[in-house]
């Protein structure tokens, strides 16, 4: 009976575990996306991507609502294995999304994380300060907006009240976000 009991407990906790660890884009888009179609193929021509599926990631530059939907501006970044960009100073350039629908431009601010799947419809050239800049233009089928971690806050140690010599310099608590997470850096 015990065992029995043990045996559940560790396949919960499992699938639970399992189910923690899904990526930002669905199943079957993300079965639908060319393995070996980069960005910066895209970046070049994409008239020649027109009807690809894809999925990117990046920063918010800009959103604003329009009579197609909502158009959102993307610094494009590279991608960890969940789809979420990554903390990098690194870009091959700028794309834009257009969902179908509404979205809050408040939610969509600019500096958040996104991640993008859709199909490549081709470009739009835009101003970009004083020069005319290329879009690639994504019809985006889904959009997954990560989690705003900017505000966290992180309890200040030693508590009021402990004298200075119990002060650990490595206590560096597992339930605490960045600089302690090391399994998402800036998360």
């Amino acid at each position: 009976m015990r065992t029995e009991f043990g045996k559940k407990w560790i396949v919960a906790l499992a699938l639970l575990f399992i189910m923690g660890c899904a990526p930002a884009i669905s199943k079957p888009l993300r079965d639908q996306v060319d393995k070996n179609l980069t960005f910066g193929d895209v970046f070049k021509d994409p008239d020649a991507h027109k009807g690809k599926v894809v999925i990117w990631a990046g920063v918010i530059i800009e959103a604003k609502n329009t009579k197609e939907g909502t158009q959102i501006e993307v610094l494009q970044k590279p991608t960890d294995f969940l789809g979420a960009p990554e903390e990098v100073d690194k870009s091959e350039g700028r794309f834009l999304a257009l969902y179908p629908s509404y979205l809050d431009v408040a939610v969509y601010a600019k500096g958040r994380q996104v991640t993008v799947g859709g199909e490549v419809e081709g470009k739009r050239i835009m101003p970009l300060g004083e020069i005319q800049y290329t879009y690639p233009l994504v019809l985006a089928q889904e959009i997954y907006l990560w989690p705003d971690t900017s505000k966290e806050r992180l309890a200040p140690y030693p508590y009021p009240g402990y004298p200075w010599w119990w002060y650990d310099p490595f206590w560096r608590p597992w339930y605490y976000p960045y600089p302690y997470d090391r399994f998402r850096p800036g998360r």
